[in-house]
C-alpha cells in the first residue's frame, strides 16, 4: 500500500523508516546534521514549495544498493501517521 505525502508524491508504506515533525525534530543536532548530509548527497525530495511540516525517511534501492531518501512534506507528521493507522493508504 502507498502513503500520499502531498502534491503527486506517494511512497510504498513498507519502505518508510520514519515520519518526523519538522519543528520538534530539527531541534536536535543529529537531525539537522542528517538533513544537511542528505541534502548535500542529493537524497532530499521537496514534495511542495509550501511551508514544510514534516520529513519522511524511506528506503530506496538504487544500483543494487539500499540508500535512504528524505521527502520534505507540507503535511503534518500527525496527519501522515493518522493516515497510516487508519488505513487511509492508496492501494
Amino acid at each position: 500500500m502507498y502513503l500520499h505525502l502531498g502534491q503527486e508524491t506517494v511512497v510504498d508504506s513498507k519502505d518508510i523508516i520514519g515520519i518526523y515533525d519538522m519543528d520538534t525534530s530539527t531541534v536536535s543536532k543529529w537531525s539537522r546534521e542528517f538533513l544537511k548530509n542528505a541534502e548535500k548527497e542529493g537524497r532530499v525530495v521537496n514534495v511542495s514549495f509550501e511551508l514544510p511540516k514534516s520529513f519522511i525517511v524511506c528506503r530506496e534501492k538504487k544500483d543494487g544498493k539500499e540508500t535512504e531518501i528524505v521527502y520534505i512534506s507540507p503535511l503534518s507528521s500527525q496527519t501522515l501517521l493518522r493516515r497510516t493507522q487508519s488505513k487511509q493508504l492508496i492501494t
